[in-house]
This record gives structure tokens, C-alpha cells and sequence, in this order.
């Protein structure tokens, strides 16, 4: 496969990705942002544009300095975000969202409580970066900070982060990690009530087994 087949194909998943953000509810208008990499470059959905607009003449592309090397549009105004993720981290993608429960769990606690066993497929409990300016460095600081370890986090009255191995695997760990929000939220607003959290052994147990986890 060419680099530009490659590139031209890694920027149509790119875009049904960041589309299927806005269906499924993660995000509204133009918020939240998605990338993926290929080779040395790092293909970003641009700033303020709907994404049922975007074809393929749209293609944005910068190199991990942050420089663009492709496309007219301006990059996702969190580029120092998803920039940060792929040099410290083995990342082939990255998906950020505002989704409602993951932003809300991020205004109410540092740590998502262990409500669920599948915190164990984002490496353990999900931390809470501390809010910062959002397309800051700053705010990519925090989210490192949150990230150690984990292949996601929340970010203080913002939203979310995950990444993974390819668009399918970041996007998946983004819609566990709304789900698990969504839950806490729910067990925890019941009046006279307090859910039952998992032990941190019970995880570990859970993380091994995970190892194991589908089709060889």
C-alpha cells in the first residue's frame, strides 16, 4: 500500500469515527476531536467544521512538532493534547469527547469510583486531570498526569480522553468510559444509598483475566 493510500485511507476512518462521536451523542456541533497516525504524521479533525462536511480534499495532517504538513483548514485547536498523548505514549490513535456523563463525573470527584470491572481495560482507576485551558499546554500537562498508566482519563469540567492501538480500540475505550460514568452516576443519585465499589485487588484480578480476553 502507498503512503498516500495509506494516508487517504486512514483519514476516511478518521472522519466515520469523528461522525459517529456526533451520533452517538459524545459530542455537540464541533466540540471534541479525533486523530490517528500514520507513520510521522498525525491526522487531526480540523477546528470548527461539522464533520458530515469533511471529505476527502479536507485532510489535515501535522508532524509531532506540531507543524502542519497537510491540508488548508486549521487543525483541532487540542492539537498540543493529542500531540502530547503520541509522544509519551505508544498511541495510533486518539479520541476526545464532552460526552454528558464523563463531564459531569469530572466535575464531582478526582477519581472515577471502581463501579465496574471494565476500568481495568483502561489500565485501572480512571483519574481526573485538573482543569486547565482547553488547547493549552498546560491542560496537555495535566492530562499526562492522569494518563500514567491508563489509556484513558476525564478531564476537569471538560471531558474526556482515550487512546489506543487504532481508531476502533480509542473509540471503543471512550464509549466504556461514558458507560462506567453513566452508571456511578446513576447508583450513586439513588437517596439513602451508596453503590458497592470494587477493591483494587478485585481489579488487578480482572486485568489478568483481561489478558486472556477474545479470539486468539
Amino acid at each position: 500500500m502507498s503512503d498516500d493510500t495509506a494516508t487517504a485511507d486512514a483519514w476516511a476512518e478518521l472522519v466515520d469515527t469523528a461522525r459517529r462521536t456526533a451520533a452517538e451523542g459524545l459530542v455537540v456541533g464541533t466540540s471534541g476531536n479525533v486523530s490517528v497516525r500514520v507513520g510521522e504524521l498525525i491526522l487531526v479533525t480540523p477546528t470548527g467544521v461539522p464533520y458530515d462536511r469533511l471529505g476527502p480534499a479536507d485532510t489535515v495532517a501535522v508532524d509531532l512538532e506540531g507543524r502542519q504538513v497537510m491540508g488548508t483548514l486549521r487543525p483541532t485547536s487540542e492539537t498540543p493534547m493529542h500531540l502530547a498523548v503520541y509522544r509519551n505514549t505508544d498511541a495510533r490513535a486518539v479520541v476526545h469527547t464532552h460526552a454528558v456523563h464523563a463531564t459531569a463525573v469530572s466535575t464531582l470527584v478526582s477519581e472515577l469510583p471502581l463501579i465496574h470491572y471494565m476500568a481495568a481495560a483502561l489500565g485501572g482507576p480512571v483519574r481526573v486531570a485538573p482543569y486547565a485551558l482547553y488547547g493549552s499546554e498546560e491542560l496537555a500537562e495535566s492530562m499526562l498526569g492522569a494518563l500514567r498508566g491508563r489509556t484513558g482519563c476525564l478531564l476537569q469540567n471538560h471531558g474526556a480522553v482515550t487512546y489506543g492501538a487504532g481508531l476502533a480500540q480509542a473509540y471503543d475505550r471512550t464509549a466504556q468510559l461514558e458507560w462506567m460514568c453513566r452508571v456511578w452516576l446513576a447508583a450513586a443519585a439513588l437517596p439513602g444509598r451508596a453503590p458497592s465499589l470494587l477493591a483494587p485487588a478485585q481489579l488487578d484480578e480482572v486485568a489478568e483475566r483481561l489478558r486472556g480476553y477474545g479470539q486468539p
